[in-house]
């Protein structure tokens, strides 16, 4: 198989160089300065044990050259530029006849739970991945990627559900390349709990580590009582501790630790939007289609969205202001 990344971001950096690294042939997809330097230096990945420098094929879209017939396109990017990668890459001519909506498969390894749908709109073959991946991209070129043992835990199966070969055959080569990637068939509802661990992401790019542990307590709730009224199966922080065991933690590169996910990252270098619409964003959602009241959900929403607005700070937003929000 050969991976195009479509977004050599954080998780999608630290995917592909590994993948590249255990042998498989890896295309890069970025733009702007990350892909400048990419294609001048490769793609450096910090890791607790050391670091590695890839120079791997890079590109800013499809281009004109059908893709070979045996490509598998991981998407990666933040869940508000989804539609945008889907409809760059679904009309990619493929090798033999036909496009990449119609005959390759697509993975899903991005946060939230909307992607899948809005892919099945165009792709005919969608793979969901549960990703649990602590790296950061801050700096073009750069990803630094804290976790160990292994770099993540990557859950695959298929789209609505179930599971197939395209899965366990991408699951062998993302295991070779040392991430744990368990093949399942219920792998949405997966999502579905890393969806309720997310709803952190928003309070953490807000006001960095110093988050009031209530706060974390009341967006968690607010999302479980959703799903709950919707009907929606998720994983349990129980279930989903004993299942990364020891096989994924994180330790500090050089000295330092992870500061923030990947809302953080967004406020930090400025990027002009995050993914909190499709994070906090999904509970609202449910809330009021399910007449469950998610006031903090929300909040979390407007007060991120305003502080890429306002270009507030990474962490500085005034608890004060969050909690007349809720209120």
């Amino acid at each position: 198989m050969r991976y195009v990344i479509v977004g050599a971001g954080a998780v999608g950096g630290t995917i592909g160089v590994r993948l590249a690294q255990a042998g498989r042939d890896v295309t890069l997809v970025a733009r702007g300065a990350h892909l400048d330097a990419i294609r001048a230096r490769g793609l450096t990945l910090r890791q607790p044990d050391g670091e590695i420098t890839a120079r791997l094929a890079a590109v800013d879209g499809p281009g004109e050259r059908p893709l070979p017939a045996d490509t598998v396109l991981i998407l990666t990017v933040k869940s508000q530029d989804t539609a945008a990668a889907l409809a760059a890459w679904v009309d990619a001519p493929v090798v033999g006849g036909g496009t990449a909506g119609e005959r390759l498969p697509l993975v899903t390894a991005q946060n939230g739970v909307a992607n899948e749908r809005a892919a099945l709109r165009l792709f005919a073959d969608v793979h969901p991945v549960c990703v649990w991946l602590p790296a950061t991209y801050l700096d073009p070129g750069v990803v630094v990627a804290n976790g160990h043992p292994h770099p993540g835990m990557l859950h695959i199966g298929r789209y609505p559900g179930g599971a197939d070969d395209t899965d366990r055959a991408i699951a062998a080569d993302l295991n070779a390349a040392g991430f744990v990637a368990p093949v399942r068939a219920d792998v949405l509802r997966w999502k579905y709990g890393k969806l309720l661990s997310n709803l952190g992401n928003g309070l953490q790019a807000l006001f960095g580590r110093d988050i009031p542990d209530a706060l974390v307590e009341r967006v968690r709730a607010e999302g479980v009582a959703a799903l709950a009224a919707a009907g929606i199966a998720h994983t349990s922080l129980t279930e989903e501790k004993a299942e990364r065991g020891d096989l994924v933690g994180q330790r500090p590169v050089d000295g330092e630790a992870r500061f923030g996910g990947s809302t953080w990252q967004s406020l930090a270098r400025g990027t002009g939007s995050t993914e909190v619409d499709h994070l906090n964003g999904e509970i609202a959602l449910l809330g009021r289609l399910h007449d469950v009241p998610t006031p903090a959900n929300v909040a979390v929403q407007q007060a991120v969205r305003r502080a890429v607005r306002e270009r507030i700070a990474a962490g500085t937003f005034p608890l004060t202001e969050l909690e007349k929000m809720i209120a």
